[in-house]
């Protein structure tokens, strides 16, 4: 069972040791791959990216940067929605480029440095000998899609920054061995994109829009090599408290799904997507209409808004769609540092006091639920 749980990313803590040692004991068994936990910059996700890489790059204009504190003190973290980075590209720029390639965008840096405390402790037995280390990126339009306002100044920055992650995965095979990594693309800006066409009710707009936003997966994924694993992480958004947004159903995810399999030349090893409170056939029924060839499927249900039945009757209409899948939260635990129980209590509640523990008990009653669920 070694494929049960999924980890998506992001986890409450400080250093990746701290993460590998607390997560590969308790859980390790039933993981096929782990994170570092997206410590540091990587915990407010692509807020890093904004903050270290658009802020002062010379072909980029910073319109709009996170309110200081009270004090008057400056801030790089948003607020919310309402209080991220915004940015321009400069008159007379045709495309953004980005130098220092394979290490400008920091993830090959942070990515080497984790997999060596990742090594040492697999030596150790703390981490289980057949988890991968998993990095977590994300895809360009995630990368990039919340900080240009302008479509035309977006699709100026989208061709510098999948040559800029494709370069940051190149290097890190250079470092780390393609046996031992997995490489999990992230998929939160590109859901909310679908998700708007959607709710206009533009099917057709929806399916032109997901070969848009695919087309980075082609040129990402054609430099790493069938010995490591990839897989793709499709999300509802988090920066407000998680779920950003709740779609009517599954249909956008889908087709965010289909196109990336499409796009990928390579094999991919999972898919990730997150779930809501409905357990009614008509919010999961697009799930059938789901490609995912040999890929692993994990469902993302260990949360807060299951109704009276709990996780279980939510799963058994997955069920009736995807006979086979592991489970996994919808989205990761670090990136909600002031209330970081959110994912798994209620509004209102008081976070637990020791939230890694919560975290890891909901993870193991997943994997109890999961067996008789099975059998």
């Amino acid at each position: 069972m070694r494929d049960t749980l999924l980890l998506v990313g992001s986890v409450p803590l400080d250093t990746p040791e701290q993460v590998f040692r607390r997560f590969g004991p308790e859980i390790g068994e039933w993981l096929s791959y782990i994170p570092d936990g997206e410590v540091g910059e990587r915990r407010y996700w692509v807020d890093g990216i904004a903050y270290r890489v658009f802020n002062g790059h010379p072909e980029i204009e910073t319109i709009r940067r996170p309110a200081p504190t009270a004090d008057g003190v400056e801030e790089w973290r948003p607020r919310g929605v309402h209080d991220t980075f915004q940015f321009r590209v400069r008159p007379g720029t045709g495309k953004v480029r980005f130098g220092d390639p394979g290490w400008r965008l920091g993830y090959t840096r942070d990515a080497i440095n984790s997999y060596f405390v990742f090594r040492q402790l697999k030596k150790d037995g703390v981490v289980p000998e057949h988890v991968r280390f998993q990095v977590c990126l994300p895809l360009t339009y995630s990368a990039v899609g919340n900080y240009f306002p302008e479509t035309e100044d977006l699709e100026k920055v989208v061709p510098g920054m999948t040559s800029a992650l494709t370069a940051e995965v190149s290097e890190m095979l250079r470092h780390i061995p393609a046996g031992e990594l997995a490489i999990q693309w992230d998929l939160a800006i590109e859901n909310r994109f679908v998700e708007e066409h959607l709710a206009r009710g533009d099917i057709e707009a929806a399916r032109a829009e997901v070969r848009r936003l695919a087309r980075p997966a082609a040129e990402v994924c054609a430099v790493i090599p069938d010995e490591a694993h990839v897989g793709y992480h499709s999300c509802f958004g988090t920066l407000n408290g998680w779920p950003t947004r709740q779609p009517k159903d599954m249909t956008g995810t889908v087709l965010l799904l289909n196109a990336m399999m499409e796009a990928t030349a390579r094999s991919v090893e999972f898919l990730h997507f997150p779930t809501a409170g409905p357990t009614d056939d008509g919010y999961f029924s697009p799930l059938r209409d789901l490609d995912a060839g040999d890929a692993r499927i994990y469902v993302g249900a260990i949360h807060h808004l299951h109704g009276s039945g709990g996780m279980r009757a939510q799963l058994d209409v997955v069920r009736s769609m995807l006979p086979e899948f592991g489970l996994a939260a919808p989205c990761g635990f670090g990136r909600t540092p002031e209330r970081p129980g959110r994912l798994l209590t209620e509004e209102g509640d008081e976070p637990p006091p020791d939230i890694l523990g919560t975290i890891i008990e909901d993870h193991r009653a997943a994997v109890d639920l999961h067996r008789q669920f099975l059998q």
